[in-house]
């Protein structure tokens, strides 16, 4: 009765797996499904990020299975269960282990309907499913938190199956709980015959963390780090030999005040808040900084023009174009000749440096009313940039012919004017950057500042170019990288933002030579550190894996722990640093 039960239950997990991949190969579910009345089961895309991604590095789906939550609704939750494949639709608020020996139970129903000589099970010709992985609470001696099951095959047979056990232990600053690599090597050559292994390091460290001010309403985090991978390990915690293979962790949120390029941001701000308010129809004026009004200050730029056409500067003197003022008591000698500010701003973006204080609609109109007189009278005949598709760009060019057509400042149009002379500003501060360094072509700028999208988009490509600026800016600053680490990290920046929307969490990797950062980690212990201890060769080679981190390894942990750990290794000192101990173990299972 009990073998009849269990046969039951491996038929019915192999058809529920089978229809969910079925499904999923025409588009990864967004909601995971219900096997019985105890257990989800999430399909996960190879495009998805994986949750095993740092014990199993496959490049295929996978199946995902922890507890299901209790529905809300009983009476829907009996009639799910005579069906495996209904979509659990409540909001998820974290995933949930399941217990050990259920997850064992489910392990064992899956490595039998994947073995191909269990006929009596009726499956017909069975199929490679993809790999699964459950989730365990560590109710275990071992502290199991992870199961998983792979699949081996040969062409579109199975011949075996991959058995993964991770456990762990801490968080822990003891470091006599720590492994001894000798032992490990002896217990992975008993565990799987060998009689050769080799081992391969791993270590993150952090370069650089810097968190929002708190004294500050703009909230920015800058989170640099590396990760190092070596052949032939000698020690537990060794550290990575200069000739290791290294790559730069890079993730920004821009909006640091002690940014070289805060000012910028600041304008950038400003541009957004005009683009949401042609969006809907609200927009949210900035706090007067100036003493002087958005009104005075246009005042004052448009007498002097009218003294020096008096003065038959006709043509207007770029030597007295005015710069954008950064702080400079925040930014030293060095910074400056990263990002300077152009000389060669014409009367357009003058303006918008005049009237980046706005702080009403009702000051707009006035700006704008007087520049247009002021036009329309020929009392200034300002030089603008050629190239330029705003309109008052295009009312200047007509000014010179003493024929404007008539504007009406009111509704959008006003806010429309100012956004546009502050695109033409913007675009052109980056162009100067990335072309100024060496880092772009205008070529290969053009994506980002085309004109052929509507302003909106213009905006958003606006703020993947600044977003870049101060990763560039930020990695030759703080890591003093050179042209030859800053321009394929450009390369790879543009890359990703043709291609993409804007994403200011996202982490850019650069590939590296470790001796390249060195000084900044050689004396701070690592956040990661790992060997990978390996024998045999292609699908049979099998891994043991020994891992200290200071966050926890998976995401199912309790929250006690990982609060607990925030607090104490953000302040621990190198020899009191609290780890947490991962091991990773697999088994193989051949089918004869």
């Amino acid at each position: 009765m009990v073998v009849e039960q269990r046969w039951r239950g491996a038929v019915g997990l192999y058809q529920s797996l089978l229809r969910i991949y079925e499904e999923g190969r025409e588009s990864i579910p967004e909601h995971p499904y219900l096997l019985e009345s105890d257990v989800e089961i999430c399909l996960i895309g190879d495009s998805c990020e994986s949750p095993v991604e740092r014990f199993w590095h496959g490049n295929t789906m996978i199946y995902v299975l922890q507890k299901a939550r209790p529905s809300e609704d009983s009476d829907s939750m009996e009639e799910s269960k005579a069906d495996a494949s209904v979509l659990l639709t409540k909001e998820n608020s974290g995933p949930v282990p399941l217990s050990v020996r259920r997850a064992k139970q489910l392990i064992s129903l899956f490595t039998m309907v994947q073995n191909p000589n269990m006929t009596h099970l009726k499956l017909g010709e069975v199929v490679v499913l993809p790999p699964l992985w459950i989730r365990c609470d560590g109710s275990d001696p071992e502290h199991t938190c992870w199961l998983g099951a792979e699949p081996l095959k040969a062409g579109n047979k199975i011949m075996g199956i991959n058995l993964h056990m991770v456990t762990c232990d801490g968080p822990t600053a003891d470091k006599t709980c720590f492994a001894n690599l000798g032992e490990l090597k002896m217990q992975h050559k008993i565990m799987h015959h060998s009689s050769v292994v080799t081992t391969k390091g791993f270590a993150q460290y952090e370069l650089l963390r810097a968190a929002a001010l708190e004294d500050t309403i703009v909230e920015s985090e800058i989170n640099i780090s590396v990760d190092i991978t070596w052949n032939t390990v000698d020690k537990i915690l060794d550290t990575p030999p200069l000739i290791s293979a290294a790559t730069l962790n890079i993730a920004l949120e821009p909006g640091d005040p002690r940014s070289p390029v805060y000012q910028l941001y600041r304008e950038l701000q400003f541009l957004l808040a005009l683009a949401e308010g042609l969006k809907t129809g609200v927009t949210k004026w900035p706090e007067p900084l100036e003493p002087e009004s958005a009104v005075e200050l246009v005042q004052e730029f448009l007498a002097d023009l009218k003294r020096k056409l008096d003065g038959c500067c006709v043509s207007g003197n770029r030597d007295g174009m005015e710069k954008i003022q950064c702080d400079t008591e925040a930014v030293d000698s060095s910074i400056k000749s990263i990002f300077s500010e152009r000389g060669d701003l014409d009367f357009a973006e003058q303006l918008w440096c005049k009237m980046k204080c706005v702080s009403s609609y009702q000051e707009l109109m006035a700006c704008f009313t007087l520049i247009l007189e002021s036009l329309e009278r020929g009392e200034i005949q300002p030089w603008i940039h050629q190239g330029s598709s705003s309109l008052l760009s295009k009312l200047i060019q007509q000014s010179y012919h003493g024929k404007m057509e008539a504007v009406s400042l009111t509704g959008i149009t006003p806010i429309q004017m100012l956004l546009e002379i502050g695109l033409d500003k913007m675009k052109k501060d980056y162009v100067n950057f990335f072309i100024g360094q060496e880092l772009a072509t205008l070529t290969y700028l053009d994506y980002f500042i085309s004109t052929s999208v509507d302003l909106q988009e213009q905006v958003h490509r606006v703020q993947k170019l600044h977003h870049m600026l101060e990763i560039m800016v930020s990695c030759t600053v703080l890591l003093q990288l050179k042209h030859e680490n800053l321009f394929p990290l450009t390369q790879i920046c543009m890359k990703y933002y043709r291609e993409n929307p804007l994403d200011e969490k996202h982490v850019f990797q650069l590939p590296i030579g470790s001796a390249l950062v060195k000084k900044f980690y050689q004396d701070s212990p690592p956040e990661v550190w790992k060997v990978d201890i390996s024998s045999g060769h292609g699908p049979k080679e099998v891994k043991t894996s020994w891992q200290v981190s200071t966050n926890p390894p998976v995401e199912h942990m309790t929250s006690n722990n990982t609060s607990f750990l925030s607090d104490s290794t953000v302040n621990a000192s190198t020899q009191d640093r609290m780890y947490f101990i991962t091991v990773v173990k697999c088994s193989q299972v051949h089918f004869r």
